[in-house]
Parts: structure tokens; C-alpha cells; sequence
């Protein structure tokens, strides 16, 4: 489904529930804590933050798996205690 579909589909059931308050009470609640967890992602971040983290990474410290490594050794050598 589409965005847009998304939104009508959303604003034709708003429609329905904006006649009994008490649902309309309860949808808002709920679009409030939906906000809030949005806010509150660290992962949530618009197209330049995710660049610019991107930018940030590459300028800092690099590690590298050594010839014939696997992923075990290259952990523990990074000092993970696995």
C-alpha cells in the first residue's frame, strides 16, 4: 500500500471515529505515543543526519580481519569477550 493510500485510507477512518469523542480521545493518545517513539529512535534520523554519520565514520578509526581471520578471532582481537 502507498503513502498516499495510507493517508486517505487514514483520514476516511478519522472520519468514522471524529463523531464519538471518547474514540477520538483514545486515537489521539495513541498518535501521541506513536510521535513520541518516533522522537526517541536514535535510529530514526532524516537522509543528511544519516550522510553526515556516514562522513563521521569514515574519517575515524578503521579494523581490518587479517588474511585466513574469521570473525571469532577478529572479535576477540578487537577485545570482545566471547
Amino acid at each position: 500500500m502507498t503513502a498516499l493510500q495510507l493517508n486517505a485510507e487514514i483520514y476516511r477512518n478519522l472520519g468514522i471515529i471524529a463523531e464519538d469523542e471518547s474514540m477520538l480521545e483514545k486515537v489521539a493518545k495513541y498518535v501521541r505515543k506513536l510521535a513520541k517513539q518516533v522522537a526517541d529512535d536514535p535510529a530514526c534520523m532524516t537522509k543528511e543526519e544519516y550522510f553526515a554519520m556516514l562522513d563521521r565514520a569514515e574519517k575515524g578509526p578503521t579494523h581490518s580481519m587479517l588474511p585466513n581471520e574469521d570473525l571469532t578471532a577478529f572479535l576477540k582481537r578487537m577485545g570482545h569477550d566471547l
